[in-house]
């Protein structure tokens, strides 16, 4: 054997790193750049790749949305006619109340504020079908969702406990309150069984309330799909503090009362 076998293998010096040059596995090789030249950025991800993450996040656009409402083509709709009613009282019977009682003031004259639809059902806490039928009803005749009104306190003797659905109620104002005074007193009235007028029920605040024995004398039930025959209690509220200011301004409106001719609505 040789001496120069004999002999370790001496270690080759380590090659200085060159700073332009790049390390295994992130792209081709730098060019060797020039001492005080300054350091190239990193190039910038594609900004494709992140576009799926991005469309992920956001919201869809409009026009890949379903079930999205389309806008309405042309003109937009023309608001509705004010109610036959309330045109009526303000051109007729406001300055025919004011000549009557004298009143200066053109806030004094009385008007409806609003009008009650009141149903009881003392077996709704047996028959729950039964209130949910009246509910349905009565938002067939008014045109609004009812409220189903709860005891405020139990009473042992009725089995009543606090909370619990004894009936509904609704509550009209402005357009729909004239609408439904309009066909109660032109429609609804007039098909009531043997009808001689209305009474004179008046609270002594002005304020007017009449019971119906009967749903069905309103057009919009319909005599197959009702279940159980109920009544009901209207009130109508108006600002007069007196029961003749309050009577005069519905007898104007054309409501019937028992003895009197009705007044004739145009």
């Amino acid at each position: 054997m040789s001496m120069a076998d004999e002999n370790p293998k001496e270690p080759k010096p380590a090659a200085a790193a060159d700073p332009g040059a790049t390390l295994r596995g992130e792209g081709e090789p730098r060019e060797p750049r020039e001492p005080g030249e300054p350091q190239p950025q990193p190039k910038q991800k594609d900004k494709q790749k992140d576009k799926p993450k991005e469309k992920q996040k956001g919201k869809k656009p409009a026009e890949v949305q379903k079930g999205a409402p389309a806008e309405p083509e042309g003109p937009p709709p023309e608001p509705a006619p004010p109610p036959r009613l309330h045109e009526y009282y303000e051109q007729k019977v406001r300055a025919k109340l004011a000549q009557q009682f004298g009143l200066k003031n053109p806030h004094e004259v009385p008007k409806l504020v609003k009008i009650v639809l009141n149903v009881g059902m003392g077996d709704a806490t047996k028959n729950p079908k039964g209130l949910d039928a009246a509910v349905a009803e009565l938002a067939a005749i008014t045109g609004q969702q009812p409220v189903v009104t709860r005891a405020k306190k139990a009473i042992a003797n009725f089995n009543l406990r606090e909370g619990m659905a004894v009936g509904c109620s609704v509550t009209l104002r402005g357009a729909r309150m004239y609408e439904f005074l309009d066909r109660f007193i032109s429609i609804a009235v007039p098909r009531m069984r043997d009808f001689r007028g209305l009474p004179d029920s008046f609270d002594g605040r002005g304020n007017y309330t009449v019971g119906i024995k009967e749903q069905m004398i309103f057009p919009e039930i319909d005599y197959d799909k009702v279940e159980k025959i109920h009544g009901m209690d209207i009130t109508l509220v108006t600002t007069a503090g007196r029961d003749d200011t309050a009577q005069a301004l519905l007898r104007e409106l054309g409501m019937p009362f028992r003895g009197e001719a009705p007044v004739a609505v145009n």
